[in-house]
């Protein structure tokens, strides 16, 4: 799965935050072209010919392992360089992909989002570890100004979200992080 850019520039005096500008390689998405959907807060995978993957990044001069899969060309400013990496069933550091892979009726291929008590601290609560589909939440936006979606992600306990092109496959991101927002973890009692 390659990196996705932001739909808002970023500030250029501080990189993890965007300004209200839209970002020009974007510009589809205020044109009517995109879905909008949830951005759930795990680690990436991929169902490939029926296999499950986890995402590896040869960044920093890592070795890219055997048979890994790229998912782009190396960026030369940030230096990551995403690959696809089959799990292994004989690996404990895979065992989590396996029980979400597992508990999925349906193992189509395509990209997903791995959450659960073992992933990032878990803040989207699920009580085991889950396959969820990329782009399988869909959100209504009547309205994309900026402080529209930074209010929506202000009061919306979801990591952000990602806008799918409606017929070429590009996509773009919103995160709550983009506006120094602080997602707060919901603990259920």
């Amino acid at each position: 799965m390659k990196k996705i850019s932001t739909l808002f520039a970023k500030d250029p005096n501080d990189l993890g935050r965007v300004i209200d500008k839209i970002n020009t390689e974007n510009k589809w998405v205020f044109e009517g072209e995109a879905i909008a959907t949830r951005k759930f807060d795990g680690t990436s995978a991929a169902i490939i010919e029926g296999e499950i993957f986890k995402r590896f990044d040869a960044k920093k001069g890592r070795t890219i392992p055997l048979g890994a899969i790229p998912c782009q060309e190396a960026d030369p400013i940030s230096g990551h360089h995403p690959h696809w990496l089959k799990c292994d069933r004989s690996k404990s550091e895979d065992k989590h992909f396996f029980e979400g892979f597992d508990g999925l009726e349906n193992k189509v291929d395509g990209t997903y989002e791995l959450c659960g008590p073992k992933i990032q601290g878990n803040p989207e609560n699920f009580e085991k570890h889950t396959l969820v589909k990329h782009g399988s939440e869909i959100l209504d936006f009547v309205n994309l100004e900026f402080n529209v979606l930074k209010e929506f992600l202000l009061e919306s306990d979801i990591e952000g979200i990602v806008f799918h092109h409606i017929s070429d496959g590009r996509m773009c991101k919103l995160r709550k992080t983009d506006f120094g927002i602080k997602r707060v973890k919901l603990e259920f009692v």
